[in-house]
């Protein structure tokens, strides 16, 4: 299986990689310099540079793409739909490395976890910017896309633990109550989704166990 992995340098990009090469995946890092992963191939461009024939031959793409301050965050969706656009058509799938705060928190899907948390002013735009990340591809016809929301608590070093939760569109506690995941079990679930294909066109979250 071909995947291509877009801000592979990253932190969790640097594990989704890691965790694809060791289960055998043929793995392409896209990046905008030095290639700082296990892949060993390379395609160094800047995201919104990337045509529809860097993209060709792919079976997967996952867009690892974060922006951490007001003045990035709009990265996450001009990425989003940037990649969603390159695959139009296609029948390469698009992986999205998405957010919590857009995760429902009644079953009638009418309040989120950003809606119901009082987070520090701060982080709003990074939240917002996941969120419309995840409209503009339910927006999208023609793309096989798939959106997977980590937990609350996203850990960067966090262990790897080998165990999740796959949930879906509300926000899932494991059995201690705590909505928690490491980025090295996140990164777990994202392969197993790459060689899945089972939430086409859905968003899922996952969970620490």
């Amino acid at each position: 299986m071909k995947v291509a992995v877009a801000a592979a340098n990253g932190k969790a990009g640097r594990l989704i990689v890691k965790e694809a090469v060791e289960r055998g995946m043929d793995v392409t890092a896209i990046v905008r310099s030095e290639n700082r992963t296990a892949a060993e191939k390379t395609i160094i461009k800047d995201i919104l540079s990337l045509t529809r024939d860097d993209l060709a031959g792919f079976d997967v793409i996952v867009d690892a793409v974060g922006g951490w301050t007001p003045e990035t965050a709009h990265i996450i969706p001009d990425a989003a739909k940037h990649l969603a656009e390159l695959l139009r058509g296609t029948d390469t799938r698009l992986l999205v490395v998405g957010g919590a705060g857009s995760l429902f928190v009644n079953p009638e899907h009418t309040r989120t976890v950003a809606e119901e948390t009082p987070f520090p002013e701060a982080v709003m735009p990074v939240i917002n910017a996941h969120q419309a990340a995840l409209n503009a591809l339910r927006g999208c016809d023609g793309v096989k896309w798939t959106y997977v929301s980590p937990a609350g608590d996203f850990q960067p070093e966090g262990a790897r633990t080998g165990k999740y939760i796959l949930a879906g569109e509300e926000l899932k506690l494991n059995s201690k109550g705590e909505s928690v995941i490491s980025y090295a079990d996140y990164a777990i679930a994202i392969v197993d989704e790459i060689k899945s294909g089972g939430h086409i066109g859905e968003r899922i979250s996952v969970v620490g166990e």
